[in-house]
């Protein structure tokens, strides 16, 4: 027996001093220097004609890293780059600058790109020579313009002059990035991502999408949404290869896909259609693993794309949960069922994905509904890969989760299996004398038409119904068809109110994700009328 005080034990068993050695942070830029540690001869990024192994990639980016603390004092550094070499280093050295990272859309005006400079307080913009005239226009619009890095000899120099840094975050929910949402409805919002969700995000994509070091991920989907799905981190974790791809042209997709023998791509299923009905598609050799969101992939698109040995990955999210949030989980028992079932089963949205992302479909009281494939009400999410907030806006955020739900503002069932199907965006849904219709499956049953590309579904006016669906459709290159064809199309499908009426043939507006923007096209169809669409 002794007098002395007994050692505090943890209530794990561990003692009480020795807790902290099972505590790390996590930060999705770990995955660069476990990369380079196990594979760093071997090829991580793939540009044109650049290529950089591993050990070569994380020394790229701990000394632009160097570079960038320097600069920054602080605040944001934005970047507002094409899918290159540079947007890839931007997504770890940024962070390890000791600051957070703002990816602009490469498609938006100067107006935006300055708003969201001034809104995140960017104090440094690294921009590709592409965007010169741009960038000049922003800077003459700001009081106070961030310092501006031109990617070529000027961005080569902070990378070879700057000292290997690696700033760690104290705390894994700081502030990792600041993603800005589309602002249909006003101002963007800066949507701020932490640490440690996009580290658990990045490792649920490896999971979900079966990345490993033998894997070639084409680059596809836009760097700068949402982070790329957080995929810069995801495909580095893996230690796979980045292939980078400035534009999304069918002709050079089809070409990397056969020469660096691509195994992994995201995008939305307009870039899907591309693909799919490009003059070079034909079946691959090795099938590639794609994962696609934005918009409910149509049967027809799917069944395309497995015919070409595209194996295709429908996920759901949005910006406010670093992409993928649910993932239409594909059950063996369903590679029983026949071609046209397995379509629609991939063009479920399906569960939350692996890191414990909560998923519910939630009446106007807040309350689930009934799981029956049937009842309507809006998705609801929570977990790991949900927001801090936005940024400087506490209301807005607090409107978006009022009790720890995130509402995303989106319309759909919950099946018995527990599956989650959208029905339409709840400004989406056309309410036509008195019925609901969803313009997701009216979109889906003109999809359907050998003749169709795409389709988008509005509300448009009618002064005995009120509202009446009306489609945009593009067609197939050599293909044709008639309004009167793409009506009897619908009505052979569905019931026959909920058939178009009024097709109009032309190319669809779209977001630099290749998102189409029905807000466009509402803006045209309800101009001049007391009641327009939100």
């Amino acid at each position: 027996m002794t007098d002395e005080a007994p050692v505090p034990v943890h209530p794990a068993g561990v003692p009480a001093d020795l807790v902290d050695l099972s505590y790390e942070p996590l930060t999705p830029t770990a995955f660069l220097d476990r990369a380079a540690a196990a594979h760093g001869d071997r090829v991580a990024v793939v540009d044109g004609d650049l290529r950089f192994t591993y050990t070569e990639f994380r020394d790229r980016c701990r000394r632009l890293a160097g570079s960038l603390g320097a600069l920054h004092d602080g605040r944001p550094v934005a970047v507002l780059v094409p899918n290159t070499h540079v947007g890839l280093e931007a997504a770890h050295a940024v962070p390890w600058s000791g600051t957070a990272l703002v990816a602009v859309n490469t498609r938006l005006s100067a107006g935006e790109v300055a708003y969201i400079l001034e809104h995140s307080h960017a104090s440094v913009l690294v921009a590709d020579p592409v965007f010169d005239d741009l960038v000049a226009e922003v800077v003459a619009r700001l009081d106070t313009p961030p310092h501006t890095v031109r990617v070529g000899p000027d961005y080569e120099r902070l990378v070879e002059e700057g000292e290997s840094t690696a700033v760690r975050p104290a705390d894994e929910r700081g502030l990792l990035s600041i993603n800005y949402t589309s602002g249909t409805t006003g101002n963007p919002k800066g949507v701020m991502y932490h640490h440690r969700g996009a580290y658990l995000q990045a490792l649920a994509m490896v999971g979900h999408t079966g990345l490993t070091a033998s894997s070639v991920h084409l680059w596809t989907l836009p760097m700068f949404h949402c982070n790329g799905w957080c995929f810069p981190w995801a495909v580095t974790a893996a230690a796979a290869t980045h292939v980078c791809l400035p534009r999304v042209e069918p002709t050079r997709i089809w070409e990397l896909v056969r020469e660096q023998g691509v195994t992994h791509l995201n995008g939305a299923p307009t870039v899907l259609s591309m693909i799919a009905y490009a003059p070079e598609a034909g079946p691959v050799g090795t099938p590639v693993a794609v994962a696609t969101g934005g918009a409910p992939p149509s049967p027809a698109i799917l069944r395309r794309m497995a015919e070409l040995g595209f194996e295709v990955t429908h996920l759901y999210g949005l910006t406010e949960t670093f992409g993928p949030a649910m993932i239409c989980d594909w059950r063996p028992e369903w590679n029983e069922l026949d071609a046209d079932a397995r379509a629609r089963m991939k063009a479920r949205q399906g569960v939350g994905n692996m890191i414990a992302c909560a998923v519910r479909v939630i009446d106007d009281d807040g309350a689930d509904v009934p799981a029956d494939g049937e009842t309507t009400g809006q998705i609801a999410l929570r977990g790991n890969n949900v927001m801090l907030g936005y940024l400087d806006d506490e209301q807005a955020t607090r409107d978006a989760a009022p009790d720890g739900w995130f509402r995303t503002g989106d319309i759909g069932v919950m099946h018995p299996d527990g599956y989650v199907e959208l029905r339409d965006r709840s400004k989406d849904v056309i309410i036509s004398g008195g019925e609901n219709i969803a313009s997701v499956e009216v979109e889906q049953a003109i999809a359907d038409h050998p003749a169709v590309l795409e389709v988008a579904v509005i509300a448009v006016p009618d002064e005995r119904w009120g509202e009446v669906p009306a489609a945009w459709v593009t067609l197939r290159e050599g293909e044709s068809a008639t309004e009167d064809e793409i009506v009897e199309h619908v009505r052979g499908r569905l019931a026959r109110f909920k058939a178009p009426k009024r097709v109009t043939f032309a190319e669809l507006p779209k977001t630099s994700t290749g998102k189409i923007q029905k807000f466009v096209l509402r803006e045209e169809a309800w101009a001049g009328e007391e009641r327009r669409i939100r």
